[in-house]
């Protein structure tokens, strides 16, 4: 048994773990770390799952996963490098003291680093990359499917894309598809034409294919003005645009980090799983989703590590 938190920026689940690796209980709040007030996050720890740990045996071990290991969270857990496993990860969580006992935070994964000489301006740097949470979820997956290797996406306002090879994370990329959109959405001139928003399917896919055919470089910057030069040609409906936006950065995602895979899992609530489903599918990438609590599953695989 284990009480395994995934506790995000915005958001926190709280998972009660039975021996299978699955949750027998959960808990779902909006307490992330930028709601936690006065930095007290022993307390809300305490109030969310102080009953599960009074009913469960003393040594019932307790973890986090989750941007509550970042510089802004409660206590950071450094980085480790590629590849990672499940136990590299086991081995260097951070541990604090709290009235439940003592808690360990799962740490991030980091790729790359910057090189200083000459300065970005020269573009001396060498690819980075940082994630922190995702990594507990693709292990679940892992776990869950019954793999060691693989590619993964995990949609949302930051996209991972993830490889993973004999069980260790040995690259992964990100990309700002969810951010950008409600950036281009709410405080470009493109939102002038969104003031009325319906889900439109072939307005999606549209933009999808669009966005998979850009070629390398600036296209996307064109692109994006291109949603506005459709609607004023009448091409394509203002109720229809966020639909075809957001086809175009899913598809010009998919397109960069797809190339190669065969096939890919997604690792995301049902509604956008969907979305890059039918984005992969019209990549000719297959696609498959994996089950939900993910995050507990990999809490539970990082725990059995511990030991």
């Amino acid at each position: 048994m284990l009480i395994g938190v995934d506790w995000g920026t915005t958001r926190l689940r709280a998972y009660l773990i039975g021996a299978d690796g699955w949750p027998v209980a959960r808990k779902d709040s909006d307490d992330g770390l930028l709601n936690v007030k006065d930095g007290d996050f022993a307390g809300v720890l305490e109030r969310t799952v102080g009953p599960w740990r009074e009913d469960a045996p003393e040594d019932t071990p307790v973890l986090l996963s989750g941007m509550v290991g970042s510089r802004q969270g409660w206590v950071e857990a450094p980085y480790v490098g590629v590849p990672a496993t499940a136990e590299a990860l086991a081995a260097h969580c951070a541990t604090v003291e709290t009235p439940l006992g003592l808690v360990r935070i799962v740490p991030g994964v980091a790729i790359g680093q910057t090189v200083p000489r000459g300065g970005l301006a020269r573009g001396d740097v060498m690819r980075a990359d940082v994630m922190r949470g995702e990594e507990t979820e693709v292990m679940g997956a892992l776990e869950a499917l019954g793999g060691d290797a693989g590619t993964f996406v995990l949609p949302g306002t930051h996209s991972k894309w993830v490889t993973v090879e004999g069980g260790a994370i040995t690259d992964f990329s990100t990309y700002m598809t969810g951010e950008i959109f409600a950036a281009m959405k709410n405080h470009t001139i493109l939102g002038k034409m969104m003031s009325r928003d319906e889900a439109d399917r072939e307005a999606y896919l549209g933009g999808v294919a669009r966005g998979l055919a850009l070629g390398p470089g600036g296209e996307l910057m064109s692109a994006l003005f291109g949603v506005r030069v459709e609607g004023l040609m009448g091409r394509l409906r203002e109720a229809s645009a966020a639909s075809y936006l957001s086809g175009l950065l899913i598809g010009a995602e998919v397109g960069a980090a797809s190339r190669g895979a065969s096939s890919v899992t997604i690792v995301a609530a049902a509604a956008l799983a969907e979305r890059y489903a039918r984005a992969l599918e019209v990549a000719g990438v297959e696609a498959r989703a994996a089950p939900p609590d993910t995050a507990a599953r990999g809490l539970a695989k990082i725990a059995a590590a511990l030991s």
